[in-house]
């Protein structure tokens, strides 16, 4: 497991298609591909062109989660999966490479580097992933997630 360099940037407002969701830490493992998958049926069965990769967006500490895809035009959901959208604004991101289990200490990183540099995190944070290639089954220290914490923009 690497963490790339933590970089200032801004995030631009993207639309999402998510399932919400309140779920306890230990049951995100299920819960972040079951939704993914779902969502990508969901844009698959109503013609949704255009899908872009798997979002997680950890919207407060009590477990407040939205979870899908990006998407690049709107469309009507059906209850379940909704239309939503990714932050925007002020944020530190980093790569992480490796298995998805050790992302934690890609967000422990950040929040330090937030604490070193004097940036404060708002708690809303989103993990990007790409979509899933053959090779990463052979070598998961190549699997890249994208990680971004909201900031207080001062």
């Amino acid at each position: 497991m690497t963490t790339s360099e933590i970089k200032l940037q801004r995030a631009e407002p993207t639309w999402t298609a998510v399932i919400r969701g309140s779920v306890p830490a230990h049951e995100l493992s299920k819960f972040v591909p079951a939704a993914c998958g779902e969502v990508w049926s969901f844009l698959r069965t109503n013609a949704v062109k255009n899908a872009g990769r798997h979002v997680a967006v950890y919207l407060d500490p009590a477990g407040n989660v939205e979870v899908g895809c990006e998407v690049a035009e709107l469309f009507t959901g059906n209850g379940r999966v909704q239309r939503s959208q990714l932050p925007f604004g002020l944020v530190a991101h980093a790569v992480h490479w490796g298995p998805y289990q050790h992302l934690k200490m890609t967000h422990a990183a950040i929040r330090n580097w937030c604490r070193h540099n004097g940036y404060q995190p708002t708690g809303v944070c989103w993990e990007i992933y790409g979509h899933w290639e053959e090779s990463w089954n052979r070598d998961p220290s190549i699997i890249r997630t994208d990680v971004f914490h909201l900031l207080n923009d001062v």
